[in-house]
């Protein structure tokens, strides 16, 4: 209901008492056929004049009068309370750098529409439900750059983040070069905890920093590195071009350099993560993002407001108009 928007109430438990209204209803029209008895007349010619007045159907309001006056009390009883409460709140957020492999084996089809695309998808939910957050995203192949600086402007990193794609840069896995430009846009933060996720299906093979390197850099600006290797185990299905037009697929290996992502994530205080499908991979970003939750605190102060005033006031005067009008205009007619 409009009316009780922004309120809350502390005592809820005394709206059960709102039982009572259709009990005293019935019993208001109930009692007055019991004490009075009934009279049988030869015709009704003589009570005409009076079935057109107002009268016997206006002298129930006293009854509406109680009724609501008690729907008042219920609610004063109930102790209504502002939630539109003034607040002041500091938050001091989480830098965050997503950085991405987009190299060609990303296009392999263990993961669905393929390890890209879910990658993408599944981020931007991540994304989604870290407001507070300044996040960025770097991404990488042969070799890296970035793509969206640190913003809290969500929508514009996540328009970004769908616009990456295969081809975009030198195909290759520059691991080392990734982190590096991660390491780069977080080095002067001010952030109380500065995260990176760095997510590849590959091994090391290009740029001319080692991935060892860039996470001792990363640990000596304090940067947490989270290291998500991303494919099934064994082989995975690879489109190719075919010859007469299409597109055929081929078993490629999966190969990916758990213990040089381990190691990454051992020296900067993170964790490594294996996933090798949709599910396990959006598991492995909720589990992140608990991680990194208590790394927020926010202080707040709030002030309610008692409302139950009105309503007893409004109480209050139906019942003396309800008092009024039983000992006046009907006191004849309710007795």
């Amino acid at each position: 209901m409009s009316w009780f928007k922004g309120i809350e109430f502390a005592a809820p438990g005394f709206f059960w008492l709102l039982i009572i209204i259709p009990l005293m209803v019935v019993w208001y029209f109930w009692q007055p056929k019991r004490q009075q008895g009934t009279l049988s007349v030869p015709t009704l010619k003589g009570f005409s004049k009076y079935s057109k007045s107002w009268f016997p159907y206006f002298r129930h309001s006293v009854i509406v009068l109680r009724c609501l006056a008690l729907v008042a009390l219920i609610i004063a009883l109930a102790r209504p309370q502002s939630s539109l409460s003034w607040q002041n709140s500091t938050t001091e957020g989480i830098d965050i750098v997503i950085a991405s492999d987009i190299s060609g084996s990303m296009l392999a089809e263990d993961f669905k529409p393929n390890r890209l695309e879910a990658g993408k998808n599944i981020a931007i939910d991540f994304i989604k439900n870290r407001p507070d957050d300044r996040i960025g995203l770097v991404i990488f192949s042969g070799e890296s750059f970035t793509q969206c600086p640190l913003t809290i402007d969500h929508s514009v990193l996540i328009n970004l983040y769908q616009d990456i794609k295969n081809g975009m840069i030198e195909d290759g896995t520059a691991i080392g070069m990734g982190l590096a430009t991660a390491v780069n846009r977080l080095k002067d933060s001010k952030a109380k905890s500065k995260v990176i996720i760095l997510l590849t299906d590959g091994v090391n093979n290009s740029g001319s920093i080692p991935p060892i390197t860039a996470a001792e850099i990363a640990k000596q600006f304090g940067i947490r590195v989270y290291t998500v290797g991303i494919g099934t185990i064994g082989t995975a299905p690879y489109p190719v071009p075919s010859p007469y037009g299409g597109v055929v697929y081929q078993r490629m290996e999966v190969k990916i350099d758990e213990p040089t992502m381990t190691k990454i994530a051992q020296i900067t205080g993170g964790q490594y993560f294996r996933a090798t499908n949709n599910e396990s991979l959006k598991g492995i970003y909720g589990r992140i993002d608990q991680l990194e939750k208590a790394k927020i605190d926010v202080t707040q102060y709030r002030k309610k407001t008692e409302m139950f005033l009105p309503f007893a006031i409004i109480a209050l005067v139906l019942l003396l108009l309800e008092f009024a009008l039983k000992n006046t205009i009907f006191k004849g007619a309710l007795t």
